[in-house]
């Protein structure tokens, strides 16, 4: 094979995996390769205006595409920016393929400017990471990298390329990345065995995670949980996993205190766990939230999650599809009929229970804020067909009352405990589903992480939509805070100055115009209607900023 610059021959390896698209922000030391970029053919680089808004970015393309994103950041201090985000993607499992540049491999000894261990930096917040420091290995590498990006536990990865490597002639094959399939089931002996386990139990829950909407198994999953007659916790999760409106589902345990997840999952006697680790609190408790004797079962497809903290009685590192289906099958065979009648008597009483509260929140008279009626026109006047990239935090349950998380897709939810997912995924989320109408909301203090998305979207033609929920403070602390006074007797005072962001104000939609974004204020419920007709008709990224 001909031989080329490396830097051009890696740009046909990306191609040849479906990856012409790339996010990121440029440096000197990349320039070389961001020169053959430009002059590259069906490939398309997306510019941010920082490294943390181009992983942001890259993270809701692929959440929205179901694939992987390519993400390039500009050595030690590009990477370190963008460190952040990227621990989103990695406890989200984004597979991510992020290259990073240096100076080059003949300067190594120098340790001068801009010098850094890029693979030691990556290493805490990647599956896997690396530099090529050869030019026969260039594609090779990439190609293992995205293999790995790929197979269950999916996550991000880095190659750091050095400038001299890739201005090396490289003759390489371009060949597509192999990728694993990993539709695994479990023996028919194991299956039997977890239907054993579950069975019998009065008490069932199931506890799951986005292992079910990668597997594409939720319908396999509403099957098991209906033959159980169990309630349905979404633990790690961020997807939909089972439809918000189904009467077993229960909703979130929670991701910051242990206790609120044990009063859910303390009583039951038939655990079944499926593609999700247990718990993710950031307090969780330290002694298994399980009652003694209660049988537990997980199902996951990465077994480092399997018993990583609690024990469990059967650990199956299997496909949730191809688990779930199979267990259903059993099921169906072997629940007796006063089992079945146990399970059709608990699932009636969720189903007559999200019945009448589907009656009483319709009954019920809206409170009037702008925020409910703004919602409330906007899913009026979208019948809920668009897609939702959620971090208002603590406005999301106000959200999803009104756009609720119905269909695989249509809703995107921040993971990974850092601020400023929502404006940036939202970019990437429109940017992969151009045809759909895309919604993030932010809370005042995230947006700010990460506000230069907007000036992206501008940019580029990204015609997405931003919502900032506006309580002009870091409202999640105030009420962790609150809780941690409780938990230690402590009398409720002010909250820290330092979680007030209300002084000096910040003008939402002036800086959205000044971004090459359309935006308004809404500060009276009656001003709610017209900004949603401004939002929709407004051709390119509009912003509304709604006073809470």
């Amino acid at each position: 094979m001909e031989a080329t610059p490396g830097r051009e021959r890696l740009i046909e390896q990306f191609k040849a995996d479906g990856l012409n698209v790339m996010f990121g922000n440029p440096g000197t030391v990349e320039q070389g390769f961001l020169d053959a970029v430009d002059a590259a053919e069906d490939f398309h680089y997306v510019l941010a205006l920082q490294e943390t808004v181009a992983a942001g970015i890259a993270d809701g393309y692929a959440r929205a595409t179901g694939g992987a994103a390519l993400l390039q950041l500009h050595s030690g201090v590009g990477l370190g920016n963008g460190i952040g985000m990227l621990y989103q993607s990695l406890r989200g499992h984004t597979p991510l393929v992020v290259v990073a540049g240096d100076a080059g491999v003949r300067y190594d000894a120098m340790d001068a400017q801009m010098a850094s261990d890029l693979v030691a930096m990556a290493k805490p917040v990647t599956k896997y990471a690396t530099r090529v420091t050869d030019r026969h290995s260039v594609l090779r590498t990439v190609r293992r990298a995205v293999k790995i990006a790929l197979t269950p536990p999916r996550g991000p990865v880095f190659v750091a390329l050095p400038m001299d490597v890739l201005d090396e002639l490289n003759s390489e094959p371009v060949l597509p990345s192999t990728q694993v399939l990993t539709d695994v089931s479990p023996s028919p002996a194991s299956v039997g065995r977890a239907a054993e386990l579950l069975a019998s139990a009065e008490r069932p829950i199931v506890l799951v995670g986005d292992g079910v909407a990668l597997s594409g198994a939720q319908n396999e999953l509403v099957a098991v949980a209906e033959l159980l007659g169990a309630d349905v916790y979404e633990v790690d999760s961020s997807e939909v996993n089972i439809a918000a409106s189904h009467p077993l589902r229960r909703g979130q345990t929670g991701h910051m205190f242990g206790p609120h997840s044990k009063e859910l999952v303390g009583d039951a006697d038939g655990v079944l766990i499926v593609g999700t680790y247990v718990f993710p609190e950031v307090f969780p408790e330290l002694e298994s939230p399980f009652k003694a004797g209660a049988r537990v079962v997980h199902i996951d497809l990465n077994a480092y999650e399997i018993a990583k903290n609690h024990p469990v009685d059967l650990g199956l590192a299997a496909d949730p599809k191809q688990a779930l289906r199979a267990l259903a099958g059993v099921l169906e065979r072997r629940l007796g009929p006063q089992q079945r009648a146990a399970a059709a008597a608990r699932l009636d009483v969720r189903t007559r229970e999200r019945v009448r509260e589907v009656r009483e929140a319709r009954s019920a008279p809206d409170d009037g804020t702008p925020m409910a009626v703004f919602l409330k026109t906007l899913a009026e006047r979208t019948g809920g067909d668009l897609i939702v990239f959620d971090e208002a935090l603590t406005t999301s349950p106000l959200v999803t009352r009104y756009l609720p998380a119905e269909r695989p897709g249509d809703y995107h939810l921040t993971r990974g405990g850092s601020l400023g997912v929502g404006f940036p995924g939202a970019v990437g989320a429109k940017l992969a589903r151009p045809e759909r109408l895309v919604v993030g909301f932010a809370g005042d203090g995230g947006s700010m992480y990460t506000y230069q998305a907007l000036w992206t979207a501008a940019r580029h033609g990204i015609d997405a939509k931003f919502v900032v929920c506006n309580n002009r403070k870091y409202r999640l602390l105030d009420d962790n805070i609150a809780q941690y006074w409780r938990e230690r007797d402590i009398p409720e005072h002010g909250f820290p100055h330092s979680f007030d962001l209300s002084h000096p104000e910040i003008d939402f939609a002036g800086l959205a115009r000044s971004l090459g974004a359309g935006g308004t204020r809404v500060e009276k419920p009656d001003e709610a209607v017209a900004a949603v007709g401004r939002m929709l008709s407004h051709p390119g990224p509009f912003l509304v900023d709604i006073q809470i």
